[in-house]
Formats: structure tokens, C-alpha cells, sequence
């Protein structure tokens, strides 16, 4: 449990009677299970070595099985202890936990402070039929704020988290609540993402570190020695297509997978005037909710691959979804679906068109001193080392890999101006209505639309590089999603007057236009 006061948060001089009839509630029984569920990894691997060996147990075996039946023992005792002296309930206007055998502590969070509420269950949790309830509160993205119960049964799971938020805003909601729901039409987008490629490798590491943790090595199996025997003696201009098509087909198969897992029963809706709330997941399934007021925009993120395919998934700008690796989890919005659709859900969770998708007005364009840094970045850093590596090989070892290095010079250098260049077209920054807009990236071109009210101050970075160009990168500090978002390769003249109008009262008793200090910014609306 964690769930500290937060700073400045006044304790209750008194226990209300309201307070005092709140009924303590425990965490379900089944969490004894749910801790134990540890001991499956070693008990797997314990089996396939007695597979593997042909059902011989050795001393080293049996000294594992001791170990995990000790370690069961003493953690057993532990979550025993731990259920027994844990206790929450929801007062008038707090959320008490009280927890601990000798050092008795209890914790009170207000329930104005909880900002988000994320049901998550394992397939352990489903099996049991429970779930994991986290509570994240104002100022805690870090996660050292939040609060999390494990574990409850779903229904009283669902009816906590009703709890939690029943201080909800009353308000009209949109015609249709449900902003998206999963067509499984999008799952042709699954293929055209990082894990077709990376997800094969992914998943050799995983499959080699289980092998080599139960002392079998992948290299001295027949089937691996038969594979690279053939793979070396066949033509390579067949087998190397032959096996990248193979890791592209497994590859493939392995997104559509894990597409299927992560957004199985997936719906994006307002369940009411200021909750945002997105199910999703087959085996693992997820319930994340986002209050309005802590949602300080969406990112339209378009890969590479996905968007030559004509698709786009969405991310939310939000506050309390936990530190840099719970706000990945939780802050996907919409899956990667057509980009009309993403287009359509964003405006939906920002209540407003998003930024260029109903009328479109073009973001301001950036100095060609960034072209020409991408340009150069992606010749010295790409071209030139990879052409002295096979260079210096080849002056070593063979003459063939100097062959190898004029062809990849030639081949790799209009690639990356090409790289380059579409890196420059995507970078663009504006005002709309409420609005920051900044957009840039090749490999994956993210849109921001950024709630100018959520900017909490300003970053200017320069380097001796972009100095000599001209060039600034501006970030903006705000406290929810990654802590900061950059506009790229501004130019240095303009930069200020552009801060200064998007978030008016940051810079103004520090900016000075140029001539007439009255002079108003042509980015003030």
C-alpha cells in the first residue's frame, strides 16, 4: 500500500461520525494465491529439466524444490499476516488504509486528489477471479503517490472505483458517450508496426534465456546444428531472402497476437461528464480511467510503417497514470486503426476537433538550417561510420568487404536524405484555439496538441551546432505524461515571441521584441 499524504494536505483534527460508521473492508482472501503465483516460473523449469533428463532428478533439483517449499512457507505466513492486518474503507471525503503487524500505520488520502483509477488482472487475477485496483492521485507521477489494493473481487473492485469517482462533475454528456470500440477490420495495421521485426528477436531472448536457465543449450540441439549446417552450405542470394521472410512471417503472426491480446474488448468512452475511461485486453484485461481535468492533451503518433499504411494510434497528455513506464502502459488511447478513426477519437477526448482535422490550417513551417543539421546528422552518424567500419574490415580480412563498403555508401546515402528531408517536411508548429500544436519525427511523426493552460514553464536549448544555425528547441514543462514535450529547431529569433503566445505570462516580464518593445507577436491572436 502507498498512498502518503501529499504536501499540504491538512490532517482531520477530528473523526466525523460519518468517519467513525464507514465499515473497514479487507482485501480479498484469494491474495494469499495471487502472492504464491511467484513459484510457477521455478516449478515450469523444474519440470522441463525432468523432461529434458528424462525424468532424473539431481541433488541440484532437489535443492531447488526445498528451497521453493520453504520460500511457500514463509511467504504464505507473510501474506496471512499481510491480509489480516490490511484494511480500507471510503469515508466522507477520504480513503483510509490502515496496514501493519507491529508498526501499526493508517494512511488518508482526500478523494478530491484521486485523479485516476486503473483495474488491471493478470491471468493469474482472472483465474481467481480478482483484480489489482490502483488509485492515482494529484502529483503522482513519479507513482511514489499511488495507491494500489491487491486484490479485490472484480464487483467490489468496480463498485470502489464508483466510489472513488461519484464526486464527478455533473454535466451533459456528448450525444454518444463511446468515442471508439474495436473493428477487427484494424487488425491489417497490426503488421506494420516495431514488434513484425522486433518482436521475433523478442521473443529468440526470452526462449534462449529459459533454456539456458534450465541448462540446456539452444546451440547443441540437433535441430539448431541441422538449421545453420543447411543455412551455410545453400546459396546465400536464397537463403537470406528466405530468412527474412521467415522472421517477417513470424513476425507478423507474433503482432497479430499481441494486437489481439492487448485490445481485445476495447472501447473508448465518457462514462460521465469528466471520466474518461478505456477497457481493453484478452488475457491480461485493463480498465483505465482519466479524469478531465487531469487530461492535458493527446499525441497522434504515425510510424513509419503504419503511416504509409494509412493508419495512427493515439496517446493521452495525462497527470497521475504513474511514472515514465505506467504512463506507456496506460496512456494508449486508441490501437493503431485508420487515421480518420484516430483522427476522430482524439477530438473526442479532447472535446474538440483535434488540431487540423476539421478545418485544416497548415503549422508554421521551420528554418531550412534544419534540414540541412538532419542532413549532416544522418551522414555522420549513419553513413560515414558504417562506410569506415566495413572499410577498415575489409582492409583487414577480405577485399570483399570493401566491396561491401562503397555499396552501402551508395545505397545508404539517398536513403538517409531522403530520411532527412522527410524528417524536415514533418516538423511544424502552431497555435489553435487552446491549443499547442508541434509535430516532427520520421521513423514515428507525432502530432501534439497540448492544452496551453497545462504549460508550466519553459526550457531553451541550444548546443554550439544549432547556435551557429539559428536554432532553438523549446520545451514545454508540464506535469502529466512525459514531463515535457519539445518543439524542435525553432527558429532562434522567433522562439520567444512563439513561448510567449502560447502560454501568455511565462515570459512576458523577460521577452523583448525586436524595435518597438510594444510591438505585438505575430503569433498573439
Amino acid at each position: 500500500m502507498n498512498a502518503p499524504l501529499g504536501p499540504g494536505t491538512p490532517a482531520a483534527p477530528a473523526v466525523s461520525a460519518v468517519e467513525a460508521t464507514a465499515p473497514w473492508r479487507r482485501l480479498d482472501p484469494r491474495t494469499l494465491l495471487v502472492h504464491c503465483g511467484w513459484m510457477g516460473a521455478p516449478l515450469a523449469s523444474l519440470a522441463l529439466t525432468a523432461l529434458a533428463t528424462g525424468g532424473r532428478i539431481t541433488t541440484g533439483a532437489w535443492i531447488v524444490l526445498v528451497a521453493i517449499a520453504a520460500s511457500f512457507a514463509v511467504v504464505t505466513a507473510l501474506g496471512l499476516i499481510r491480509w489480516a492486518r490490511t484494511e480500507f474503507r471510503v469515508a466522507a471525503d477520504t480513503l483510509d488504509v490502515r496496514s501493519g503487524l507491529l508498526n501499526r500505520r493508517q494512511r488518508s488520502v482526500p478523494l478530491h486528489r484521486i485523479r485516476t483509477v486503473d483495474l488491471t488482472a493478470s491471468p493469474l487475477h482472472r483465474l481467481l477471479g480478482v483484480t489489482v485496483l490502483r488509485a492515482g492521485t494529484a502529483g503522482s507521477g513519479d507513482g511514489s503517490g499511488e495507491l494500489s489494493l491487491d486484490a479485490l473481487t472484480v464487483a467490489e473492485a468496480e463498485r470502489l472505483r464508483g466510489e472513488l469517482l461519484a464526486r464527478a462533475d455533473a454535466g451533459a454528456l456528448a450525444e454518444d458517450p463511446v468515442l471508439a470500440r474495436i473493428n477487427w477490420r484494424w487488425l491489417r495495421y497490426a503488421p506494420l508496426t516495431f514488434w513484425v521485426v522486433g518482436g521475433v528477436f523478442v521473443a529468440a531472448g526470452s526462449i534462449y534465456r529459459v533454456l539456458d536457465g534450465i541448462g540446456i543449450e539452444p546451440w547443441r540441439l540437433g535441430v539448431v546444428r541441422r538449421a545453420f549446417a543447411e543455412f551455410g552450405t545453400s546459396a546465400l542470394w536464397l537463403t537470406v531472402p528466405a530468412a527474412v521472410l521467415a522472421v517477417l512471417a513470424l513476425g507478423s503472426v507474433g503482432a497479430l497476437a499481441l494486437y489481439v491480446e492487448n485490445w481485445w474488448n476495447y472501447s473508448l468512452e465518457w462514462t460521465d461528464a469528466r471520466t474518461l475511461r478505456v477497457r481493453r485486453g484478452l488475457f491480461t484485461t485493463r480498465s483505465v480511467t482519466i479524469e478531465r481535468a487531469r487530461l492535458r492533451g493527446v499525441v497522434l503518433r504515425e510510424p513509419l510503417l503504419l503511416r504509409a499504411g494509412g493508419g495512427a494510434l493515439v496517446r493521452a497528455v495525462a497527470g497521475g497514470l504513474g511514472n515514465r513506464e505506467e504512463n506507456r502502459k496506460r496512456s494508449g488511447l486508441v490501437p493503431p486503426a485508420p487515421r480518420a478513426e484516430a483522427l476522430r477519437a482524439a477530438g473526442g477526448a479532447l472535446r474538440a476537433p483535434f488540431p487540423g482535422s476539421a478545418a485544416p490550417a497548415p503549422l508554421t513551417p521551420h528554418p531550412r538550417a534544419a534540414l540541412r543539421r538532419r542532413r549532416v546528422r544522418g551522414l555522420a552518424f549513419v553513413v560515414l561510420p558504417g562506410t569506415a567500419v566495413l572499410a577498415a574490415l575489409g582492409a583487414a580480412f577480405t577485399p570483399v568487404l570493401l566491396h561491401c563498403a562503397w555499396v552501402f555508401a551508395v545505397v545508404a546515402t539517398p536513403v538517409v536524405l531522403w530520411l532527412a528531408r522527410d524528417a524536415y517536411r514533418s516538423l511544424g508548429h502552431g497555435i489553435e484555439g487552446g491549443c499547442l500544436v508541434a509535430r516532427s519525427g520520421t521513423f514515428s511523426r507525432d502530432t501534439l496538441a497540448l492544452q496551453r493552460g497545462a504549460i508550466a514553464a519553459w526550457t531553451f536549448s541550444t548546443s554550439p551546432f544549432t547556435r551557429r544555425s539559428g536554432l532553438v528547441t523549446l520545451t514545454a514543462a508540464v506535469a502529466a505524461g512525459e514531463d515535457g514535450y519539445r518543439v524542435r529547431d525553432l527558429a532562434a529569433a522567433d522562439a520567444p515571441a512563439f513561448a510567449a503566445a502560447a502560454a501568455p505570462g511565462i515570459l512576458d516580464e523577460f521577452l523583448v521584441l525586436p524595435g518597438d518593445p510594444q510591438r505585438r507577436s505575430p503569433y498573439r491572436q
